[in-house]
């Protein structure tokens, strides 16, 4: 399996290029982060990202994603568990127990989709430019610093950032 990860920052617009990615026929997998809040919301607590096994419960779900898509040829993943590894270096926390073997799994590229100069709030996304920026910066640095090549993906229209993810993925091996 050929794992592409999509990283960046919160409201970078990960989220779009891989829906646009799946609609041009690739294989992606959803973030998980998004996903633990709004169940945790839909369960009745309001800010599930307090729970001190939160990124813990990430990392499972990340897990049994990247399983689901083994066997695949081609895969983009909407973040990955390096990025649960930034979550916690810019919450502090530490991080959950087998969270370094997961990361192990993964290719050594990804593309590092940049801000777009805003961030829209949502139930999930609680976060100012300001601490997107931060959270930016912390990504790029835990990717490098684990080995990582990351692609940059500037903040240009969605058709012109997919066209750039799908030519530097047929030029690679």
């Amino acid at each position: 399996m050929r794992a592409h990860i999509l990283t960046g920052t919160p409201g970078s617009g990960k989220t779009a290029i891989l829906r646009q990615l799946e609609v041009n026929g690739h294989s992606v997998v959803e973030e998980a982060a998004t996903d633990v809040i709004a169940l945790g919301q839909a369960l009745g607590d309001p800010k599930p990202w307090e729970r001190p096994d939160f990124a813990e419960r990430i990392l499972r779900l990340q897990r049994q994603r990247a399983s689901d898509a083994y066997g695949k040829c081609v895969v983009f993943f909407d973040r990955s568990p390096v990025c649960t590894l930034a979550l916690c270096r810019y919450s502090r926390w530490e991080p959950p127990a087998g969270l370094h073997d997961e990361i192990d799994r993964y290719d050594r590229t990804a593309f590092l989709v940049r801000n777009l100069g805003f961030v829209e709030p949502t139930a999930a996304r609680r976060i100012t430019l300001a601490q997107s920026l931060v959270f930016e910066r912390i990504h790029e640095q835990t990717y490098r610093e684990l080995g990582f090549e990351l692609i940059e993906v500037p903040p240009v229209a969605l058709p012109e950032r997919v066209a750039l993810i799908e030519a530097a993925m047929r030029d690679r091996p």
